[in-house]
């Protein structure tokens, strides 16, 4: 397999706002993806993953360390460049949606191509496709308020992939879902990887966690453990990573 991001020696501190005093949210990150794998990242709250996915993102930088999406390093994209990078070489999707509510869904899901002022026809050509294999084809003319939290995350991950990003980051994607539209929607991501897809996933539920090929936990800003699932089901690697996540626990009392 070919290594798609590189994650080393990274370290992020903040000012607190509280004293001044230096906050470490990431101590010594390391880890690499490879093209086509699919990803979980877990660990409490107050870990370090939002602060992770953000560096990765481009939306913030670490103090120190190196991240490197294919050959690009992802430290040195000048603040002024980053918007672009990110609409040509990621796709993102949050726990809620962030449709823009005056768009239709047409719209939303062509905004990242608008943006990069791609050819209508191109456009019009990547849209169907899309739509088709996320099973929303029609309710492209509806309006986000009139479709239900499951239709608007699909509508969500249909925008993050038209434009055939390298990487797909997902923050806790079923957060705001309830678990049989969680099931169908984790079905959707599973599908995309199967296709070559390479997906990153922070989440805090071990059911997300369990449709990935591998499972990242992180505590104290580093990573400690992780999980491949092998010959695992979903039902056996849920197993797995419960267990751990509760022999994990254990060792903290």
């Amino acid at each position: 397999m070919t290594r798609l991001l590189t994650v080393k020696n990274v370290k992020k501190t903040y000012q607190s706002r509280l004293n001044g005093q230096p906050v470490e949210a990431l101590r010594q990150m390391n880890f690499t993806v490879e093209k086509g794998e699919y990803v979980a990242i877990m660990g409490e709250s107050g870990s370090g993953k939002s602060t992770l996915l953000n560096l990765i993102a481009t939306l913030d930088k670490p103090t120190t360390g190196l991240i490197q999406l294919e050959q690009m390093n992802l430290t040195e994209i000048p603040e002024k460049e980053a918007a672009n990078f990110r609409r040509e070489h990621l796709g993102f999707v949050f726990q809620d949606f962030n449709l823009l509510e005056n768009f239709s869904v047409k719209d939303n899901i062509l905004l990242p191509l608008v943006l990069s002022r791609t050819p209508y026809a191109k456009m019009q050509a990547r849209l169907i496709p899309v739509t088709t294999a996320l099973g929303i084809d029609s309710l492209v003319d509806k309006y986000p308020y009139e479709l239900s939290g499951g239709q608007q995350q699909r509508v969500a991950i249909a925008r993050a992939i038209i434009t055939q990003p390298e990487l797909l980051l997902a923050d806790e994607p079923t957060g705001a879902l309830d678990s049989k539209t969680s099931k169908q929607l984790l079905q959707v991501f599973e599908r995309l990887n199967d296709h070559g897809q390479t997906i990153l996933m922070v989440t805090h539920s071990s059911l997300a966690a369990s449709h990935a090929k591998r499972v990242l936990f992180i505590k104290d800003g580093q990573v400690f453990h992780q999980l491949y699932r092998g010959e695992k089901d979903n039902q056996q690697f849920f197993e797995t990573i419960a267990e751990t996540m509760t022999a994990l626990l254990a060792k903290e009392e």
